[in-house]
């Protein structure tokens, strides 16, 4: 007999899943559930549906649900029927249109939301928040005797849940586990993939060479991008190694939680055992042209303590950081978002280009002072954020059109 899934009060909008396989009697099917008197036919019919498409006709089955939805329904009954017989196929939902857009490798990543792999009813609305990435996580939220069967409930919320418009991003469990669970996340219109506790470039080639493979058997043509987490000493002194490990990295992560257990020493709100290692791996972006995330800030109840850490974390030159709760989203984007002087800065440098290109100056100039290229590209980034931030008008949108 196998079990998955979760019951119990803390059970929401997920199920249980008892199985055993019989040599006779058919297909006992108890399904136990509030709504069982409203959705009887309903539930009976996915679970046939289900045991049809796998070909399994003696089986004894225990469905205990807890308002759980029909995807996540079929995957808790997938996984363990594919804990009982060996199969390659695979139950599907169609993948939603939502869920159809792709990502850029610059695109805004101030916030990334953090979701437990196992656990569906954080996923269910975590999109309606507005982070700018939610983070389907198969490594650290997920118990080891629960990571097999967290790859298809994560299978399945890529495929059919409403993320809102937020980047589609899955970390996976460390390499080489994390191999495992690319199966189940390269074909389903993932954004970007986190890779815990990147040490090296090999481990970039190595994932990149399982992800090509995948894609070239699934006829996959969508660019994947990568975030390499850095959580050690070594990864730090990698960082521009792994940084310039692939085309597809967008960006470089730091965990600070483990990169300080790493280091023997307890992680402060200064943030003082860590600034060598953040300076690092901000330079060694830089110096690549990707973007550097900050950690999270594990304080939940304290915004104040919040917006100065990422008021730090702006200054160092990260690019955003991860959350662990919806309520630090909005303090996040509003302390990374460009200030006024921000603005007024870079709409004078912009302008200043617009200018001499106009009348075919190979210089720029603002006032005494010359203009190079990477002052010109960093204000015309911090006008882009300002008009998706809606800081600033849409109008300068038609300068960069021009």
């Amino acid at each position: 007999m196998v079990a998955v899934g979760n019951k119990g009060k803390k059970a929401k909008s997920d199920c249980y899943v008892e199985a055993e396989l019989t040599k006779i009697g058919g297909r006992d099917i108890d399904i136990q559930s509030k709504v069982y008197s409203m959705f009887a036919k309903s539930l009976h019919k996915l679970v046939n549906s289900v045991l049809d498409f796998y070909d399994i006709d003696n089986i004894k089955l225990l469905l205990i649900d807890v308002g759980a939805l029909e995807l996540v329904i079929a995957a808790r009954l997938e996984a363990a029927i594919k804990m009982l017989i060996n199969t390659d196929k695979e139950y599907l939902f169609p993948i939603i249109e939502n869920n159809k857009n792709k990502s850029s490798k610059d695109q805004m990543r101030f916030s990334r939301l953090y979701l437990p792999g196992n656990t569906p009813s954080m996923m269910l609305n975590a999109g309606i928040h507005k982070p700018n990435g939610i983070i389907l996580d198969l490594e650290d939220a997920v118990a080891h005797d629960k990571k097999y069967e967290a790859r298809f409930i994560v299978r399945n919320t890529l495929r059919g849940v409403n993320f809102y418009g937020a980047e589609r991003m899955v970390r996976i469990n460390q390499i080489p586990l994390g191999l495992e669970d690319l199966e189940y996340v390269v074909p389903n219109n993932v954004n970007l993939i986190l890779v815990p506790k990147c040490e090296s470039a090999d481990q970039i080639q190595l994932l990149n060479t399982r992800i090509n493979e995948i894609k070239e058997d699934k006829g996959i043509d969508y660019e994947i991008w990568l975030m390499p987490i850095i959580e050690s000493a070594l990864g730090v002194v990698k960082a521009y190694e792994i940084a310039t490990a692939a085309d597809n990295i967008s960006s470089i992560a730091i965990g600070l939680e483990d990169y300080t257990a790493d280091l023997g020493t307890l992680r402060t709100d200064t943030g003082n055992e860590s600034f060598y290692a953040r300076s690092v791996v901000v330079n060694a972006c830089r110096a690549v042209g990707i973007q550097p995330i900050d950690s999270v800030f594990s304080d939940v109840s304290d915004m104040e303590a919040l917006a100065r850490n990422v008021k730090v974390s702006k200054s160092l030159g990260f690019d955003g950081m991860g959350c662990i709760h919806p309520r630090q989203i909005d303090v996040i984007h509003r302390n990374f978002a460009p200030e006024e002087k921000e603005i007024k800065k870079a709409q004078k440098i912009f302008l200043a280009f617009i200018d001499a290109k106009e009348k075919g100056l190979g210089v720029v100039s603002l006032g005494t002072k010359m203009i190079d290229a990477p002052v010109v590209k960093r204000a015309e980034n911090t006008l882009r954020v300002a008009i998706n931030l809606g800081i600033i008008l849409p109008d300068w949108e038609k300068e960069f059109a021009n």
